[in-house]
């Protein structure tokens, strides 16, 4: 069954230039990119998108990080989506990561760990909401 998630490469992976290199692992396993913008995330965004960390100590370093500059969001779907990417990602903490994941190959700290994906398929229709309308989606 095909599945849709959103995809965000953070601040750090875009001043990183590692849009094309994550676009491109996507394609090269089989998933399919169905929406793609660049953007800087509003703090309104922010604290949708974050919804679960607003009244956490780190959320104002985490607010300042991903609204600091252009992300890249994008809608990715294919079979198992979700876990797929999940799986390419890596671990949160990259120092934990696996080499060949994500973060493994492209981040050295938790808070800034170059990619975001949705990690169930309701929060996926919630987080692609956030940042893409119907007619936007391929």
């Amino acid at each position: 069954m095909d599945q849709k998630s959103l995809v965000l490469v953070k601040p750090d992976g875009v001043r990183k230039h590692l849009i094309g290199e994550i676009i491109a692992r996507f394609e090269r396993r089989g998933l399919k990119i169905c929406a793609l913008k660049m953007l800087v995330m509003s703090k309104d965004q922010a604290k949708y998108h974050y919804a679960e960390h607003v009244d956490k100590p780190f959320f104002p370093e985490l607010e300042a990080f991903i609204t600091g500059g252009p992300l890249v969001a994008m809608v990715v779907e294919g079979p198992n989506a979700i876990k797929a990417i999940r799986t390419m990602m890596g671990v949160t903490d990259p120092i934990e990561s696996t080499p060949g994941s994500i973060r493994g190959d492209f981040a050295l700290d938790k808070g800034e760990n170059v990619i975001h994906g949705s990690d169930s398929p309701e929060a996926a229709e919630r987080e692609i909401k956030n940042f893409f309308t119907p007619e936007e989606i391929y």
